[in-house]
């Protein structure tokens, strides 16, 4: 799978001649464009489609992705993880890019994503509806269990509150968004989506500027861990190139999600001109995600010497908060809870959505309200379960539905290229009329 997802992002960046650094400037340009041709059709901007996307991409995995990948590949993991990144922009500007090419208007809504191009692009009926089946549990069931579990042990840990309490207030919540629908979902995730990311790397800042001593060496420790571990760090952490390799590009591909199929259903949403111009903004999204959070969250546990306590998962990322904040008590620990709220918060809704986008392509609307109560059931039902059994089922259908979407990405590749040269064509065309 890790050879499949890499493999994908590398045949895109070299076919589409290293976009990510050539048009760098376009991708923070069209965030914030709007398109000449407005449409009556319900769907999302550029911007609440990219804050819906980095709602799912930045969840838990920033906070316990990073922090496994570190204790069990050492600090040099962190570097094949940005090298994971690079590579998935290429993935998943080539999503946004089919998702907007086969996007429909149905009863006045926008809807699209891998089971469309699937369908009318690949013309696999199959595929498209094994691929919806597949997303509706990983994401919709699975991995609302998986999130409320983790906002339910991160709260009940800072605050003395009952995981069940914790559990019927994110429901609540949830709910409250989920009812109203497409605009409601979209005006939350371009509301909470900046704050909460500016929230966590501010505070990851601090930290860094407490310790801003050890920020050189944490970094050499990232570029000489990937080559040769074991000197790194002391011998500290017995990981070899290939398990540091292995753990980095891992734990990067799975949390920007590059080639996973689950941010196209945002991005196929977003009133644009052209599908090229999606494309962009969709890159965006892997720097957020990789490049800043999953950074940040990296030094703070390298900085303050967390790497070294033998803890994983998010009770390292835990430790290097409240290292970092140890003159301020608790605070540490009180500070992460609130920030995986946050984080899983918003992964929630943005998986919920992406799920009910294929509930309508498999059922149409009136699937949508039952779906819906299975989503709020899971919700509490996922801060009282072991959460082992329902991550290794989520793992389970998260690997079914990468497996047709990088069927169609490969087989749709050539359409890809065509779009970016006609946009740089027809950009080229206009400029010279102004001209």
């Amino acid at each position: 799978m890790l050879v499949a997802l890499l493999g994908t992002g590398i045949l895109f960046t070299f076919r589409l001649k290293f976009i990510q650094v050539t048009k760098i400037k376009s991708i923070f340009k069209e965030v914030f464009s709007k398109p000449e041709k407005e449409t009556e059709d319900v769907g999302m901007s550029a911007f609440q489609s990219l804050s819906t996307a980095i709602a799912a991409q930045v969840g838990t995995g920033n906070l316990a992705g990073v922090a496994t990948a570190i204790a069990a590949g050492g600090p040099g993991a962190i570097f094949w993880m940005w090298i994971s990144g690079f590579f998935g922009m290429g993935t998943i500007f080539a999503e946004a890019v089919l998702a907007q090419t086969y996007n429909r208007s149905i009863n006045g809504e926008l809807v699209g994503g891998p089971a469309y191009y699937l369908r009318y692009g690949l013309k696999s009926k199959f595929l498209a509806g094994f691929f919806s089946i597949s997303i509706i549990f990983a994401l919709g069931f699975m991995g609302s269990m998986v999130q409320s579990n983790s906002i339910g042990l991160a709260v009940n840990n800072a605050f003395p509150i009952p995981k069940i309490v914790i559990g019927i207030i994110v429901a609540a919540l949830a709910a409250l968004i989920l009812l109203g629908g497409v605009s409601r979902i979209a005006s939350f995730t371009e509301k909470v989506v900046p704050f909460m990311a500016a929230l966590y790397i501010l505070g990851g800042i601090v930290v860094l500027a407490i310790n801003y001593s050890e920020i050189l060496p944490a970094l050499k420790m990232i570029v000489w861990g990937a080559f040769n571990p074991r000197a790194a760090t002391g011998g500290f952490i017995g990981a070899t190139v290939k398990e540091t390799l292995r753990y980095g590009v891992a734990r990067g591909l799975f949390s920007n999600e590059a080639g996973m199929g689950s941010t196209p259903h945002a991005h196929a949403v977003a009133k644009v001109d052209h599908p090229v111009q999606q494309g962009y903004v969709s890159m965006l999204g892997v720097i957020v995600d990789t490049g800043i959070v999953c950074t940040i969250t990296a030094l703070v546990i390298l900085t303050t010497g967390a790497f070294e306590t033998g803890l994983t998962s998010s009770e390292l990322t835990q430790e290097g908060f409240r290292l970092g904040f140890s003159n301020f008590g608790d605070f540490g620990l009180q500070f992460i809870a609130v920030a995986l709220f946050f984080f899983a918060f918003s992964t929630i809704i943005g998986w919920y959505f992406f799920g009910e986008l294929n509930i309508k392509y498999l059922f149409g609307k009136g699937g949508v309200k039952y779906y819906r109560a299975l989503v709020l059931i899971c919700i509490v039902v996922g801060t009282l379960l072991d959460v082992e059994l329902v991550w290794a089922l989520a793992d389970m259908f998260n690997a079914l539905m990468v497996i047709p979407n990088l069927i169609a990405l490969v087989g749709l590749s050539a359409l890809v290229v065509k779009a970016v040269n006609e946009f740089d064509s027809k950009k080229k065309n206009k400029s010279q009329n102004i001209s």
